[in-house]
């Protein structure tokens, strides 16, 4: 079989899996798992099959392409194209290995789930999806699979739809990534506009030789949806409320699928955001603001899924901040290195949520015992924590190097492909916020992880070793967590050639930041954790002894009413509120942006409607019933004067014709 074949049978069956799981899933519910894992896993094996066919470590450049004309538009042409580079192959192993994880983990999460047919049946669709964006050589058929993302995160995150926060998230992130998709759409038309094609060879040809006649305006179009799909400032706000969704979605949303989608078009489509100075600019002040501003509110949340989500944010700046500064080698490296350590973490957020039976931080920290219960959660998540962190010698570190690295070379002058007007500004845009971020990312990881697993208190709930598809999957991530940083010295190969490895400066300044906010945030936590003892706060609201799926339902529903807000519990114990002291109110919210968009956006929407409402009824419709009324009036008068009395109609008659003769004498003489 060609390559080209089995490049074409990775999407594919994940969708005939989705297709399978749909038609069969209450008729034979014994083949719902079967149909879920193993295309899934078949999808994954294929696309490792074609990475190493691809070859791209054998230089840059050796691409596989082919198309077909897909159909004929009578103006500029849609084909149905694959492109096979380094970057394709190996985000493609990606999409495949998490899925066939977050799948595998899904059978056990979510056992007697009534909607489990429906729930893996779009998980492989949503799957098939980000494959079908990985492998698309046409920006067309690439948005097909961006948009079917889409509407598969609006079913997922609402597959608790009992819960309101499922309700409202679900329809916050469809209605969010839609604001970004609109001009989206209007770039990808714009750009084909000027090269004559939606292959993107043929508008990357364009780009290079400088034909294209408004690039500003086309990568912010562009950039606009990447900040809705990648959740970058200020389109960010649909992916913490996303947590509402289960545990396994979260996992594949955050690590492989939709957030990463944005990165990887940015990364194809960089030299069209290299044509513009202005766009490089505002991709990396983005970035900036995007990763400082998710790590702040990462200190100050009290739903462990919620300081993972805001992770995920700040870790997508990193990646659109090598973007920024021309390095799409060091972006995709962090995007590999991040699907595999965040994977890990959410998947063993869930562990740790079914065994406490409580996603709330300020609940564990009352409660001892925990790592004890999850071992296999514990060290695995430590290590995952560790890589988030950036501590060498973790895959975080050596993907976040290549990152900061890379803004470096761009201060100095020395960015590849990349206007010099852009390369300083952009490069120490980047510089300076990773660095921050990097102290800030070390602090919430280290809290998340002494709240979590070394409360005191009460003795966390016994149920016993949770199930071995949960465990497995956990430790087949941390494989890809604790060694995949070696390969920085492999993928220049596969990728455009230049070096990812640490430099000296970069790597001793952001290494020192990440240890000055472990030790900070752990003096801060012996300073507050004995007000933990003194201060009761709520009650874990869930049965662990449930299913993992209830626990976490019940978790959801009940956090508001337990812990004073979803957004993070008041309590005094949390070192994240000594961190950051009066900045905590600002940051547990998320800087109020979601309010920013009430003023700016939903209360104007609304009085529009109000307004409509009223002219609709008020004027339309009075127009509407004067029109019936009139002929009713009319109809009532005529019918009175039909009596049925003779001498009245001839009456009326005379009457009449008098009346017509006078005007006819008048008329006449001219009166």
């Amino acid at each position: 079989m060609s390559t080209t074949t089995t490049a074409v049978l990775v999407p594919l069956l994940p969708f005939l899996g989705a297709v399978a799981g749909l038609l069969t899933g209450r008729r034979a519910p014994g083949f719902v798992r079967p149909l879920a894992v193993l295309p899934t896993l078949a999808a994954a094996v294929l696309a490792v099959v074609v990475a190493c066919r691809q070859g791209g470590g054998s230089g840059p450049g050796e691409a596989i392409d082919a198309a077909t004309r897909l159909t004929p538009t009578g103006s500029v042409p849609i084909d149905l194209a694959l492109h096979l580079d380094g970057f394709a192959v190996l985000v493609a192993v990606l999409v495949g290995v998490v899925a066939t994880c977050v799948q595998l983990y899904s059978t056990a999460y979510l056992r007697d789930d009534p909607r489990y047919p429906s729930y893996a049946a779009l998980v492989s669709l949503f799957t098939s999806a980000m494959l079908l964006v990985v492998y698309s050589g046409d920006l067309m058929v690439l948005l097909v699979g961006w948009e079917v993302m889409g509407i598969c995160s609006y079913f997922l995150v609402g597959h608790y739809w009992e819960t309101e926060a499922a309700r409202a998230a679900s329809l916050k992130a469809f209605l969010v990534t839609k604001l970004g998709d609109v001009p989206f759409l209007i770039g990808v038309f714009a750009l084909a506009a000027d090269a004559g094609t939606f292959r993107i060879n043929g508008i990357l040809t364009t780009a290079a030789a400088g034909h294209l006649t408004h690039p500003t305006l086309e990568a912010l179009l562009l950039l606009a949806g990447v900040a809705g799909k990648s959740a970058q400032f200020p389109l960010h706000t649909w992916l913490p409320d996303a947590m509402a969704g289960p545990t396994p979605v979260s996992a594949l949303i955050h690590a492989a699928t939709m957030v990463a989608a944005g990165v990887y078009l940015v990364a194809r489509l960089l030299p069209v955001f290299a044509a513009s100075a202005a766009a490089l600019v505002v991709l990396a002040v983005t970035a900036a603001v995007t990763m400082v501003g998710s790590a702040l509110a990462a200190l100050a949340q009290d739903d462990i899924k919620r300081v993972l989500a805001y992770s995920t944010v700040g870790q997508l700046g990193y990646m659109t901040g090598a973007l920024a500064v021309g390095d799409r080698g060091a972006a995709v490296f962090h995007l590999l290195s991040h699907g595999a350590f965040k994977a890990l973490l959410f998947l063993g957020a869930g562990v740790v949520i079914h065994a406490a039976g409580t996603n709330s931080l300020a609940a564990t920290s009352r409660m001892s015992g925990l790592a004890r219960r999850v071992p296999d959660a514990y060290w695995t998540m430590t290590v995952g924590l560790l890589a988030l962190a950036a501590i060498p010698p973790f895959s975080g570190f050596f993907s976040k190097e290549a990152v900061l690295g890379a803004a470096e070379r761009a201060t100095a002058g020395e960015a590849h492909g990349i206007p010099a007007a852009a390369a300083g500004p952009a490069g120490w845009t980047v510089l300076v916020a990773g660095l921050l971020t990097a102290v800030l990312t070390a602090a919430y990881a280290a809290r998340l992880w002494l709240l979590a697993f070394h409360g005191r208190g009460t003795q966390a709930p016994d149920h016993g070793r949770e199930p071995a598809a949960m465990t497995t999957v956990l430790w087949v991530l941390f494989v890809p967590t604790a060694a995949f940083g070696l390969a920085a010295w492999q993928l220049p190969g596969w990728f455009d050639g230049r070096s990812l490895t640490p430099t000296l400066t970069t790597s001793v300044l952001s290494t020192g930041c990440a240890l000055a906010g472990v030790l900070v945030t752990y003096a801060a936590w012996r300073r507050s954790a004995a007000l933990a003892a003194r201060t009761p706060l709520g009650a874990v609201a869930a049965d662990p002894d449930e299913a993992p799926y209830v626990s976490e339902e019940e978790s959801i529903a009940t956090h508001e009413a337990a812990y004073g807000g979803i957004a993070g519990a008041p309590d005094p114990a949390d070192p994240g509120r000594l961190l950051l002291g009066p900045l905590h109110r600002h940051a547990v919210s998320g800087f109020h942006l979601d309010a920013v968009y009430s003023a700016l956006l939903v209360r104007p929407a609304r009085g529009a409607a109000r307004l409509a409402r009223f002219l609709d009824r008020e004027v339309v419709d009075g127009y509407v019933r004067g029109a019936g009324t009139a002929p009713g009036l009319l109809g009532a008068a005529v019918r009175r004067a039909q009596t049925g009395n003779v001498q009245t109609y001839l009456g009326a008659l005379l009457a009449g014709s008098v009346v017509l003769a006078v005007a006819a004498v008048l008329l006449a003489t001219g009166a």
